[in-house]
């Protein structure tokens, strides 16, 4: 990793409902790098997102973002630091339509002109969007839903967007056009931590990633040579 690190976690444990879901991990992310988390279900992915994110409180270890103590911090805060996330499941407010809920992404902007260059960019990112502007969000397809979700967090022009499992129920046309985003989003410099179960279009895209198994990073190395690696395509890639 060349760039300083915007992103450090260390020792990182969460625990909830009786299960240790995260076991005591170090990773970072530089700024301008696109770093993939992989795994299989239940390996700990989505808890460590959460945990960065101010959702999850961790049982132990540090998480430093923007050269800030982060472990105390309510997601708002972090929110204000500049981090944004499409969660898991994609977490639209389904009564609100596409506009309010970009606007909803914006809440921290109080600039008007600011406001609506931003949501020209996410309507060139995602033309659909701006079909169906009042249309209620919980009409939309799953992978329409994606598009808000992610837009929303784009709004908000966060220095650090968490992705988790943006590609999960799609079609594969959707998952074509979400990676494609996500791929000119990382080329514009947007640092991003990705946290998706296709490990072949994670690895393929990703300037590093690191593997988790059952709560434990057991890998790390650049995505390209991950993709290559015995253990990964084995695992991961079914071959």
């Amino acid at each position: 990793m060349t760039s300083s690190p915007i992103l450090k976690v260390q020792n990182l444990k969460v625990a909830y409902g009786g299960i240790n879901a995260v076991k005591g991990i170090d990773f970072q992310v530089g700024e301008g790098e696109l770093v993939a988390l992989i795994g299989a279900n239940g390996a700990g992915k989505s808890s460590t997102l959460k945990a960065i994110a101010g959702l999850l409180s961790p049982a132990a270890g540090e998480v430093e973002f923007n050269r800030q103590q982060t472990k105390a911090m309510p997601a708002y805060e972090l929110v204000k630091l500049g981090l944004g996330l499409v969660p898991e499941g994609r977490g639209v407010f389904k009564r609100m339509t596409i506009l309010e809920n970009l606007q909803m992404g914006a809440f921290l902007k109080v600039d008007a002109k600011a406001f609506e260059h931003k949501l020209e960019e996410v309507y060139f990112y995602f033309p659909r969007l701006k079909e169906r502007v009042h249309q209620l969000a919980g009409t939309l397809s799953g992978g329409e839903q994606q598009m808000v979700a992610m837009g929303r967090a784009m709004m908000a022009e966060p220095k650090l967007l968490l992705l988790d499992e943006p590609s999960m129920g799609l079609s594969p046309i959707m998952v074509e056009t979400i990676f494609d985003v996500i791929r000119n989003l990382a080329h514009k410099g947007m640092t991003i931590l990705l946290v998706e179960q296709n490990a072949r279009l994670a690895l393929q895209m990703a300037d590093r990633a690191y593997v988790m198994e059952s709560g434990l990073i057991t890998l790390s190395g650049a995505g390209k040579v991950l993709l290559q690696d015995p253990r990964v395509r084995t695992a991961y890639l079914g071959e």
